[in-house]
């Protein structure tokens, strides 16, 4: 069941979203790169280097790292467990999807256009702040692929950023892409956001909102809840639609994802806020590391 949070939390006025009452993160957050752990780094490597189109910039014994063109910053980190068990269809706690987010609605064009020369087949959604199509990689790992529509053309309902899940026009994102064709991840492709599974709702909001410091954008959707910094409409998604617990050691899975800040104050005072809060934190070389109640672990650092 779907917890009747509150949209006036904080007394600050906010064209959307609902501040936390105690510590926010900056406007300019933004999230790093994410790590996964896959089965068969090779098998894995060939499908995010064919399919998605990154490319790998290093590898080593401790895996893989890829990024878009023209940037050589990881997007997504590979390491391989031999063996590990893959994700089950209605899934466990931690990763849902990590979301690459395109510069621009003729790239999501072009790469539709190229899964279908792939002979890929991906589920597709207009969620009307942006459009999406997803996929699972070769060990079951959600992967989303996406371009926003313009902030202006965003929906504020009693200060909810409107999402929802509709079917997408195809015909209509493919003409989009005109005559481009598909060369890879193009240069200007982030790590959009992050969705989790979770076991409780009410706790997740506790644990990313109150004290971690995002903003509440969007409360409605069944059974999950978005959060994000600076009026995006999310940077992460939280549901309760897994019937699995929580990932194990060989299992398939995130193994953590990265928010960056702007400077060293803002992850300082994250970290006194989580603390404050009774999680328990790493304190990093590069920034800290906290884990939430079903095992997902988060890194946040500063912009280099």
């Amino acid at each position: 069941m779907t917890p009747a949070f509150s949209d006036h939390e904080s007394g600050e006025p906010l064209g959307a979203g609902v501040a936390p009452a105690g510590h926010r993160l900056p406007a300019s957050t933004r999230l790093g790169r994410v790590r996964l752990q896959v089965a068969d780094l090779d098998r894995s490597l060939a499908w995010y280097e064919r399919v998605l189109g990154l490319r790998t910039v290093a590898r080593d014994d401790d895996g893989a790292r890829l990024a878009a063109h023209g940037s050589d910053e990881p997007l997504v980190v590979l390491h391989e467990r031999p063996g590990a068990t893959p994700v089950p269809p209605r899934g466990r706690w931690g990763l849902f999807h990590v979301a690459l987010l395109l510069p621009d609605r003729a790239s999501l064009g072009a790469f539709l256009r190229h899964l279908g020369a792939e002979g890929e087949r991906a589920g597709a959604s207009d969620h009307l702040v942006s459009e999406a199509l997803y996929l699972a990689d070769p060990d079951g790992l959600g992967i989303e692929v996406y371009a926003d529509r313009p902030r202006e053309a965003w929906r504020v309902e009693g200060r909810e950023i409107v999402m929802a899940t509709r079917p997408l026009d195809a015909h209509d994102l493919a003409r989009a892409a005109h005559d481009a064709v598909w060369a890879g991840m193009p240069a200007g492709t982030t790590v959009g956001h992050v969705h989790l599974h979770v076991g409780d709702l009410g706790e997740a909001d506790a644990t990313y909102h109150r004290a971690l410091g995002f903003d509440r954008v969007a409360w409605s959707y069944p059974g999950a809840l978005f959060l994000a910094a600076g009026g995006y409409h999310h940077h992460l998604g939280l549901n309760t639609w897994a019937d699995g617990g929580p990932a194990g050691p060989d299992d398939a899975r995130l193994l953590d994802w990265e928010i960056v800040l702007p400077s060293a104050e803002g992850v300082a005072a994250a970290d006194a806020s989580l603390r404050a809060a009774a999680y328990e934190v790493e304190t990093l070389p590069d920034g800290i590391r906290a884990t939430d109640p079903w095992g997902t672990a988060v890194r946040i650092v500063a912009e280099a």
